[in-house]
């Protein structure tokens, strides 16, 4: 008596680890896992949320209206001092510069991103042509801007600069006080790190390649 033909049996599933896509997923995680190991976290800028900065109003050494949206899409350093300051300006000044410069000799195409910009808190003695002045001393990227005193106000109040005027024994003569403070804000307009010019070009233009991409 012939028996039915037994149906062959199934060959069992191979297991998922040995799938050929699930193991090609697995080597590139493998790859991966040292790159993520060594990038580490991302940093958070020293300024994020901050509520620094904001637009103004006010006028270059032509006395053509210039904004501080008008450099949207592009980095920007804020600077706030007087051209008649003795000794803390034109250091720091010189400090933001160098370090603008030096970054610019080894990343051109960023640079060119980044717009410094100087503005007064002295506009009795800062005129459109005096800043334009002053300015060209530490370079032809920096950008000098000065206004009415009501228009300064405004910008320092958004940007949160303190300044005071002290008068001399010499009539005519007198000092600013002012805070210290050197913005690298973003492509946004929103605040990122406090640049240091106290320090020197080098310092500078580290942190500015740190930020700047």
């Amino acid at each position: 008596m012939n028996r039915p033909a037994m149906p062959s049996p199934e060959p069992a599933p191979r297991p998922i680890a040995n799938r050929p896509h699930v193991r090609a997923l697995a080597a590139l995680a493998l790859l991966m896992a040292p790159l993520a190991a060594c990038s580490g976290p991302v940093e958070e800028p020293p300024l994020a949320g901050a509520t620094i900065g904001g637009d103004f109003a006010l006028v270059d050494k032509s006395g053509k209206t210039v904004r501080f949206n008008d450099f949207a899409g592009k980095w920007r350093i804020v600077y706030f001092g007087y051209s008649f300051c003795p000794d803390v300006c034109p250091l720091d000044l010189q400090h933001l510069m160098q370090g603008y410069h030096a970054f610019a000799k080894t990343s051109p195409a960023l640079a060119r991103d980044v717009q410094p910009m100087f503005v007064t808190i002295d506009p009795e003695r800062d005129t459109p042509q005096k800043v334009g002045e002053y300015t060209a001393n530490f370079g032809p990227e920096l950008i000098g801007l000065t206004g009415t005193p009501a228009q300064i106000a405004a910008a320092a109040s958004t940007w949160k600069v303190y300044y005071a005027r002290h008068d001399s024994k010499i009539p005519g003569n007198y000092l600013m006080d002012h805070s210290r403070a050197a913005y690298l804000m973003d492509r946004a307009g929103k605040p990122i790190a406090l640049l240091p010019s106290d320090k020197d070009g080098a310092a500078v233009a580290a942190e500015l390649a740190k930020w700047v991409h």
